[in-house]
């Protein structure tokens, strides 16, 4: 099934232009012309024209957003309009080393690229689709005419493999949303298919923040050694990622103390909600996909739950250094791949059966019933295309989680904002053995009854 283009017509007698929508009221949906052709019929995209303001301009008239392990869309511009090209396509896409997939993504990543604008801003978005089904694009949270919100049959047209659709619309908020596919939502979004769209106020408010970053939460069912993350699981996700990355491969992020930091976070996860926890700090919660949350409204936290098709906006000020965990407090959303399907080995006692089975099977160890921390570190081989249960190497041993888990880096002095390495704990900071002059002084018997 294909479909002719749409194209461009000259103005006509019924066609209101810009300067007669100005003069006149401030907001006008422009009417579509039809156009008629000896082989086919084509209509005019509809966009709201608005009062229009000169375009926002990256360092001049707001900070940038940082993404960790992402890219950003580029834009130009084009008659005052910010013009913006997503592709929707197959992309090979690399969780972390040792695990990769064919997903569903645009512009060759997953997740898509951060679009970033400035609320009065009038953004053009071209849509090609690329993949080998219909698609379209949603506007997950942004406010714009009902022909602009991408839901596939509802709203619009299918955007049918091979076609190019336009969006158009003026942005009348700030604050954090999303966009993804919404035609087969469950295919396509389990395939990777979402993004963030991020709009910074037209006048600033607030503190000035220096650190702007922006988090998106998924989860995923990719079998060992398997291509494909499989759309049709409901419950049992065995890879959680942060941008698209279980730890090991989250980037961290990082920070100078005394900077003011801001974390937004989206999550288009299938089923599950997720606590994140931040050690070391409290933040306030400063926005939610709703937009901003007055002052007097926020309270500490060291929590933030964002639901499935939610943002939550975090700040703080970085005055504690150290490397904090950052992270889903979901416990095994902060496992990898090969922790899922495993049979319940605590407690048991394996005997002489390592003994008897080596004769069958050279180098044979039963393993998880103390738990699954000392697995980490035994280098066993793993299914092709498939990660170990936990973790990465840390500074003073294995970090016994993985999945949706990054590190806060907050250091004195930073020449750069790339990865300082591992921090260096004053004298006297150090949780370490205890000795037993300390002990001895303490009255600690560690040998003796409990006490009460």
């Amino acid at each position: 099934m294909t479909r002719t283009p749409i194209e461009e017509t000259a103005p006509t007698a019924s066609t209101v232009t810009r300067r007669e929508v100005l003069a006149s009221s401030g907001q006008l949906l422009v009417g579509a012309a039809l156009v008629s052709g000896s082989t086919a019929s084509a209509q005019t995209v509809a966009s709201v024209v608005s009062s229009q303001l000169p375009a926002a301009l990256p360092g001049r008239d707001y900070s940038p957003v940082i993404v960790p392990n992402g890219v950003k869309l580029p834009w130009k511009l084009v008659g005052g309009v910010k013009v913006f090209h997503l592709i929707a396509e197959e992309v090979e896409h690399e969780f972390a080393p040792g695990l990769r997939a064919s997903c569903w993504g645009y512009n060759g990543r997953v997740h898509g690229p951060v679009i970033e604008a400035v609320e009065g801003d009038q953004v053009r978005i071209y849509v090609t689709n690329k993949l080998p089904a219909p698609t379209t694009v949603h506007w997950h949270g942004l406010l714009l005419p009902n022909g602009m919100d991408g839901v596939g049959g509802l709203t619009q047209k299918a955007i049918l493999p091979g076609e190019t659709f336009q969006y158009e619309f003026t942005l009348r908020q700030t604050g954090t949303c999303m966009y993804h596919s919404h035609h087969d939502e469950m295919t396509q979004m389990a395939l990777g298919m979402t993004g963030l769209f991020v709009i910074h106020p037209r006048k600033p408010r607030g503190p000035k923040v220096d650190r702007d970053f922006v988090l998106m939460l998924h989860e995923w069912r990719i079998d060992p050694d398997t291509r494909r993350p499989d759309p049709n699981e409901m419950v049992d996700f065995n890879l959680l990622t942060m941008n698209a990355k279980a730890f090991p491969a989250t980037a961290p992020l990082v920070v100078k103390k005394g900077e003011r930091v801001r974390v937004r976070i989206g999550n288009l996860s299938a089923m599950d909600h997720h606590p994140i926890h931040l050690h070391g700090y409290q933040f306030k919660v400063t926005e939610t996909d709703g937009g901003e949350i007055p002052a007097q409204a926020q309270w500490p936290e060291t929590t933030v739950l964002v639901s499935v098709g939610a943002t939550r906006t975090i700040e703080f000020v970085a005055d504690a250094p150290g490397d904090w965990a950052f992270h889903c407090h979901m416990t095994h959303h902060v496992m990898n791949q090969m922790g899922h399907g495993i049979p319940n080995m605590i407690g048991v006692d394996p005997g002489a059966l390592d003994e008897r089975v080596r004769k069958l099977l050279p180098g044979y160890m039963t393993m998880g019933q103390n738990g699954m921390g000392d697995m980490a570190e035994m280098g066993m081989r793993v299914p092709a295309n498939s990660l170990p249960m936990v973790g990465g190497r840390g500074k003073h041993d294995y970090i016994t989680m993985g999945g949706m888990f990054t590190i806060l880096k907050v250091r004195d002095r930073l020449a750069s904002y790339d990865d300082p390495g591992w921090y260096e704990n004053p004298p006297g900071s150090l949780a370490t053995l205890a000795r037993a002059t300390d002990l001895a002084r303490d009255g600690i018997d560690v040998g003796g009854d409990r006490q009460g």
